[in-house]
């Protein structure tokens, strides 16, 4: 038997490739000369440089940049193709994870750093670029990241706005005759599966401002800010983005890379499936093992176990998935095309012990699903 390993990470408790490891540990428990391929996946979110950099045979970089209150963080990005391709997560350098519950503020909170990691990534000669959007903290519309890049946004008495969404609406002048010149020769692609556009009742400050600290008050603030960003966008740079899906993502990143990098926007799990080349393994195994840390509704939308199981079914492949929860109807699973889901957890225990002894779970899991794969 033939086993293509292609799980995401257990969020918190394991990362993709940990989970492939620990998948391949239970095989081999059971049959030792099996033939098995590892290749992990990431739907565009966290574990996505890792997922890309280990599939390509890359690197792994790191940077010292600002993070999102301003602070020095240590953000890592990930470089393979012969130094051609480059991709990085925006919550590495602007992450909500990044900022403590009680300082969660989206008026100050910046992208500077994710323009600083970009600069990082002209520097070692990429040509092309691709940015996973989610868990971000910010909610600038991306002009922090073009700060970065040498983008001036004035006021109405010439000087410079301050950085965080607080100042969106005093934009006045957009001067961009300083900006970074190696991005013109540079392919940006955004890697998201959120579709909100920037501004109004489903955009991104509505729907995403709360989680990053945005009291109602604010949320109305922060929404007319991203509204006069996009009008000047429009006025001066000729582009009207307003509307876009994909344009609210990330507190209005999308926005602000299609502004002022021309960056395309494609769902996360389709780069990931591009850069791995995981079609044509699905086509040469028999079996494929994928999974999550959680399987409910929401992985019907774009996550990637349900890009795995949709890619194998086109090729009539079984798929089984492992993942450290499950909370969804059977005829949803069937909906998915996965042929078997099943929970880690072995005994009744609490979130924290789940998560600490995820590893032995997942190889437990996987060894009992080979044992039943072999009854004759």
């Amino acid at each position: 038997m033939k086993f293509l390993l292609s799980p995401d990470s257990y969020k918190g408790s394991l990362t993709a490739i940990e989970v492939a490891n620990n998948m391949e540990i239970g095989i081999r428990s059971v049959l030792k000369d099996a033939d098995i391929i590892k290749l992990p996946i990431a739907d565009g979110g966290e574990g996505t440089v890792e997922v890309l950099v280990a599939a390509n045979h890359g690197t792994i970089h790191e940077a010292n940049v600002m993070g999102p209150l301003y602070e020095t963080v240590r953000a890592k990005f990930g470089v393979f193709n012969n130094n051609q391709t480059a991709i990085i997560e925006v919550a590495e350098s602007s992450g909500l994870t990044l900022v403590p519950v009680h300082s969660r503020n989206p008026y100050k909170t910046t992208s500077y750093g994710l323009g600083e990691l970009i600069t990082c990534a002209l520097d070692l000669g990429c040509k092309e670029i691709i940015v996973g959007l989610g868990g971000s903290a910010t909610n600038d519309g991306g002009v922090g990241m073009a700060q970065a890049l040498g983008v001036k946004f004035l006021d109405q008495a010439g000087q410079e706005i301050p950085p965080g969404g607080e100042g969106l609406l005093n934009i006045h002048t957009i001067d961009v005759k300083e900006i970074d010149t190696r991005i013109k020769d540079v392919q940006f692609i955004i890697a998201s599966d959120v579709t909100n556009p920037l501004c109004g009742e489903f955009g991104a400050t509505a729907i995403f401002g709360p989680q990053k600290g945005a009291t109602s008050e604010m949320v109305k603030y922060l929404d007319q800010g991203l509204e006069n960003l996009a009008i000047k966008i429009n006025e001066q740079l000729k582009l009207d983005i307003r509307n876009i899906e994909g344009a609210g993502a990330a507190g209005g990143l999308g926005a602000g890379l299609m502004a002022f990098l021309s960056a395309n926007m494609q769902k996360g799990i389709d780069i990931v499936f591009t850069y791995t080349n995981i079609e044509n393994i699905i086509k040469t195994v028999d079996f494929i093992i994928t999974g999550e840390g959680f399987t409910d509704e929401q992985t019907m939308f774009g996550k990637a176990p349900y890009g795995v199981a949709k890619m194998a079914k086109k090729y009539g492949k079984p798929v089984i998935c492992i993942s450290g929860g499950i909370s969804i109807e059977e005829s949803e699973l069937f909906q998915m095309g996965m042929d078997v889901i099943m929970g880690t957890v072995q005994a009744p225990m609490n979130l924290e012990e789940a998560m600490e002894s995820a590893g032995e779970n997942v190889q437990y899991t996987t060894a009992s699903v080979i044992r039943t794969l072999m009854i004759r």
